[in-house]
């Protein structure tokens, strides 16, 4: 199901992309292949040998806000190179330079299509009398992103899950390891007057109730990687006593509330990575709100199993109490 909701969004993404494409070269939004007015300030004495001028470029604001149709104005001049030696001099912008809409689109566009880092360019026309610019076209720029941000994201979705080959190799020996030395048995026994309330219909002396106070406890202190294989296992024990195959028990909905919503006691590693030591700092504020995110889980989890529609669709149904 969750292969089909993501073809689902990627494909409504490309139709909106198409869409706002399409959109863009019906009115011109990007007016390609027009020339825009400018004024060239050289910072030298002009050569005409040379290759390479620095100059100022000055676009009128008035000019630009009726050549785009927009409201951005732009600043009052923009540091640049006149390049010659060509058919047509070429303008290159700086590359550092912020640039109101539509040139930073343009130069984005420029910047996925060729070897230059952050270049927004085109072809200067009349350059000693009225000098203008034609930049580089801009055609299906929103759905060139989109594809290329998907086969990215494909690419890193692989690295991801190679990666996680090892920690799950890992801790799944671990797990292997400790039922095959009895510890599951013996910590189940110390977990279960907690977890029983919880999982009632799970059996009292089921290895399923340590595999998933492992699974929780490795959410509490941060541990993801070592959290994501046991909460496997954990599921694999649970379908053991799943009648069927295609429809999740009480225990198998309940254990995914309490993974999405664990209380977190210790900062993950992605909010280290992201804030630093300051992640100590945020230290209370995430106990609280994932101790109140799991109680909603838990109670939601309980009243919904209560009601008739998914009473009936329960493999273990259970009567209302």
């Amino acid at each position: 199901m969750l292969n089909y909701i993501w073809a689902g969004l990627i494909i409504c993404s490309l139709v909106f992309a198409m869409t706002g494409d399409i959109n863009d070269l019906r009115h011109d939004t990007y007016r390609n292949d027009q020339s825009l007015p400018i004024t060239l300030k050289y910072r030298a004495p002009y050569d005409p040998a040379a290759k390479e001028i620095p100059v100022d470029v000055v676009i009128a604001p008035d000019v630009y806000t009726n050549f785009y149709g927009v409201s951005a104005r732009p600043a009052l001049s923009y540091s640049g190179t006149l390049i010659q030696g060509g058919k047509s001099p070429q303008l290159r912008f700086a590359a550092d330079v912020p640039l109101p809409e539509p040139l930073s689109t343009i130069r984005e566009a420029a910047q996925s299509d060729s070897s230059e880092i952050g270049q927004l360019q085109g072809v200067v026309h009349n350059l000693s009398t009225n000098p203008s610019v034609t930049l580089d076209p801009v055609r299906f720029y929103k759905l060139g992103k989109i594809t290329k941000a998907a086969i990215s994201m494909a690419g890193k979705a692989v690295n991801l899950a190679i990666g996680l080959i090892g920690g799950l190799a890992l801790w799944l020996g671990v797990l292997r390891i400790a039922e095959k030395s009895g510890l599951i048995d013996a910590f189940v026994r110390l977990v279960r007057p907690v977890l029983h309330p919880l999982f009632p219909e799970i059996p009292k002396d089921h290895p399923a109730l340590g595999m998933i106070a492992l699974n929780l406890s490795a959410g509490m202190l941060g541990l993801g990687n070592a959290a994501t294989p046991m909460g496997l296992k954990a599921m694999e024990e649970l379908q053991k006593l799943n009648p069927t195959s295609d429809t999740a028990t009480n225990p198998m909905v309940m254990l995914l509330a309490l993974n999405t919503t664990c209380v977190q006691l210790i900062p993950s590693a992605t909010l280290v990575a992201i804030i630093g030591l300051q992640a100590g700092e945020v230290w209370l504020p995430t106990v609280l709100s994932t101790a109140g995110a799991m109680v909603v889980a838990i109670i939601a989890t309980k009243l919904l199993g209560r009601l008739h529609r998914y009473r009936s669709t329960d493999p273990n149904r259970q009567p209302a109490i």
